[in-house]
């Protein structure tokens, strides 16, 4: 594949964020999983922050930024694609009703039913790109064409955990009660992030997610 041209930037005095522009591509994120895994080990770097085409990076205060940003643009053209852990999770989810009050609405807007809509989002084997905007909130690449839509003009002050739902071309599912501009489609029971699980995060980047119809309100 030819590798996207990058934009590093400094972010702040002691932090360098790395990106590079959609569309959102799966070559793509692997590349920034294997950037993100070499820079945990170099010098000064003291955390890596992973997003969807986008590596924000932190240093000690000591670092030379525009030395490290030099290093990072060497990376880039050095590095190979990454696997992900791969690990499978099924999302057992009850599309529209209470919990998916969006469903409707979002079926009439692209001129399908709701049973289409259910098919379209439950068909696919998602990937995790990367975990972020809270804590265990996996954005998923993997979404149907059909079903992309801009995010809501103006977001609802409460989302549940547990709604699951549709961002642009992502899906996700709402991984602590919080504010949030995504379509809601559904609900789970399945908890995506547990303080008293020995690790928090039930997903990882690079796991596969797959949603399951468990039942459909209309």
């Amino acid at each position: 594949m030819t590798k996207p041209p990058v934009l590093i930037s400094e972010m702040g005095e002691s932090a360098l964020l790395i990106q590079s522009e959609g569309p959102m591509s799966l070559d793509v994120q692997r590349l920034y999983w294997a950037l993100d895994r070499v820079c945990h080990d170099l010098p000064g770097v003291t955390e890596t922050v992973l997003g969807v085409h986008s590596l924000l990076l932190r240093f000690d205060p000591q670092a030379e930024l525009a030395d490290a940003a030099a290093h990072l643009q060497d990376l880039w053209q050095e590095i190979g694609p990454a696997e992900g852990r791969g690990r499978l999770v099924e999302v057992p989810v009850h599309y529209g009703g209470a919990g998916g009050e969006d469903l409707q609405e979002l079926a009439a807007s692209h001129g399908l039913s709701v049973g289409e809509v259910v098919e379209l989002h439950s068909a696919p084997t998602y990937i995790v790109f990367a975990l972020g905007s809270q804590p265990g909130f996996p954005y998923l690449g993997g979404l149907d064409p059909r079903l992309v839509t801009a995010r809501r003009a103006s977001p609802r002050q409460r989302v549940e955990e547990g709604s699951v739902v549709i961002g642009g071309e992502q899906a996700g599912v709402i991984a602590r009660t919080s504010p949030s501009g995504w379509h809601i489609i559904g609900a789970t029971r399945v908890r995506l992030f547990d303080l008293d699980r020995e690790e928090p995060a039930l997903l990882q980047p690079g796991d596969q997610l797959r949603f399951s119809v468990e039942k459909v309100s209309e």
